[in-house]
């Protein structure tokens, strides 16, 4: 059964029963004004005690809490009265590691912002059948690696549903999904992250009409070693992926810290990628960038013989690639540019950082259709051999299924 919670009235009422027992004000008491402490409290004790099938309303406002808000309840909705109405702020927040922490199944969100958490805004860990929908979660001081790591994160979940939401200012991803089963994001925004959109770790996700604007990164198809399972099968379409071009802000030490500014799509270590119908423009290191675990800061990292480190059967086909590679990070791209194409010149839509498994007689099965160009920057050998051969590229793979979200 259904309960709907106005977390407004619910407090108003608590404060009139408690009014009750005492003696009368010479004059009538205020309403509880948005931001008030009995209203954090009650929303709290609302989380807390929610049952499955509650939807927990929050009005219009912006209400401040100093710590960490949790909810472990099975099928329970909390939603706002809209993205920019109803705003959960966490600025100054003295305890918790996130804004707001969920482990439980069937759970929706929306209508609303979370600002200024100390660590992730929203995170939803060992759960199934979430949906975030127009959620907003920002970081109002602009970039900076003071900020929180993760806006949205859904981490060890299954069937993921993220659409018409915003990330803006996360010190590591806005959007993430990682080591989950079953991910669809769509219809959002992400801007001024290190990473806008990163799925890590992730088996079956599409992601497709969004945007991803003035982060380092803007969408990164990402394997980790040491991780519960490596993931695959990903589809990344009709996307708009613009200027990424923000200088990297993320901890050193953290694998995102290694993303080089001005990096369009970036493929990492992941098998079963298709990356089509999308808009990729004016990202000075490189629209799209292929590679390894070999090439990145996080190489050293204990691997299993399980871990698969090389990308492999990528499909790139029918974007429309534009400008970019004329201003790389990093000065190993910068030389690289200078020697292939001159001071005045600009690299190719796509970066290979030339690392292929031996082993795989079909070779690592890259293919890339309606590019300007590719560089193979021959890292195993410190790129003392690049090369602009297009020829092993020209190929074709099947294409891969939709996400069917499995819920019920």
């Amino acid at each position: 059964m259904q309960r709907t919670i106005s977390v407004a009235v619910a407090g108003a009422l608590a404060l009139s029963l408690a009014a009750c027992q005492q003696k009368a004000p010479e004059t009538p008491s205020a309403a509880v004004p948005a931001g008030d402490a009995a209203f954090a409290a009650r929303f709290q004790e609302q989380l807390l005690d929610a049952k499955p099938g509650d939807v927990i309303e929050i009005p219009a406002g912006k209400f401040s809490f100093d710590r960490s808000l949790t909810l472990r309840a099975d099928g329970v909705t909390i939603r706002g009265a809209g993205m920019d109405k109803s705003v959960l702020s966490f600025k100054g927040q003295k305890a918790g590691a996130e804004g707001l922490l969920v482990n439980g199944d069937d759970f929706t969100i929306e209508d609303l912002t979370i600002e200024d958490s100390k660590g992730d805004g929203l995170k939803v860990s060992e759960s199934q059948n979430i949906t975030i929908r127009k959620v907003k979660v920002q970081w109002t001081g602009g970039p900076s690696t003071k900020n929180g790591g993760y806006g949205l994160y859904p981490v060890l979940t299954r069937n993921v549903l993220i659409e018409d939401s915003v990330a803006i200012g996360a010190s590591d991803a806005g959007i993430y999904v990682g080591q989950s089963r079953g991910v669809i994001v769509r219809r959002s925004r992400a801007e001024q992250n290190v990473a806008g959109i990163e799925i890590e770790n992730t088996i079956d996700a599409d992601v497709y009409e969004n945007v991803a604007t003035g982060n380092t990164g803007g969408i990164l198809v990402f394997n980790m070693p040491g991780l519960s399972q490596q993931g695959g099968n990903i589809r990344v379409f009709n996307n708009q992926v613009i200027a990424n071009n923000h200088e990297n802000f993320g901890a050193k030490g953290t694998p995102v810290a290694s993303v080089p500014a001005g990096s369009g799509i970036v493929v990492n270590s992941n098998d079963d990628i298709e990356i089509f119908a999308n808009k990729v423009a004016d990202n000075a290191s490189a629209n799209l960038i292929l590679s390894s675990v070999y090439s990145t800061g996080y190489k050293d990292q204990s691997m299993s013989k399980e871990f698969d480190p090389y990308p492999e059967r990528i499909y790139v086909h029918d974007n429309q690639f534009s400008g970019g590679g004329d201003s790389p990070d990093r000065l190993d791209f910068k030389a690289l540019k200078l020697a292939l194409y001159g001071i005045g010149g600009s690299l190719p839509d796509v970066l290979f950082d030339g690392y292929v498994n031996p082993a795989r007689k079909e070779g690592p099965q890259l293919c890339l259709r309606g590019v300007s160009g590719v560089v193979n920057v021959d890292g195993p050998n410190g790129n003392k051999n690049p090369s602009k051969d297009m020829k092993p590229f020209e190929c074709d793979l099947p294409r891969l299924p939709a996400v069917d979200l499995k819920r019920g």
